[in-house]
């Protein structure tokens, strides 16, 4: 089952991105997720299959939450 993910979620992944941040905004959901780096801005899309094997947290408001709560 995919992870519930949402516009404006910050996703935690395992390995920190050129810039030395690990932490990505939601802006596109679909079939690949867009996600813009929350320290250089940069844009990227990854399909969700790869996706969902790096998070490693999801932060959504003043929650966070695992990935084995997100599932459905």
């Amino acid at each position: 089952m995919p992870l519930d993910l949402r516009l404006d979620d910050v996703l935690v992944l395992k390995k920190p991105h050129a810039c030395g941040a690990n932490a990505w905004r939601i802006y596109r959901i679909g079939a690949d997720i867009g996600l813009k780096c929350e320290s250089c801005g940069r844009l990227v899309m990854i399909p969700r299959s790869r996706l969902e094997r790096r998070v490693r947290l999801v932060r959504r408001g003043d929650e966070t939450i695992r990935p084995e709560r997100l599932k459905w």
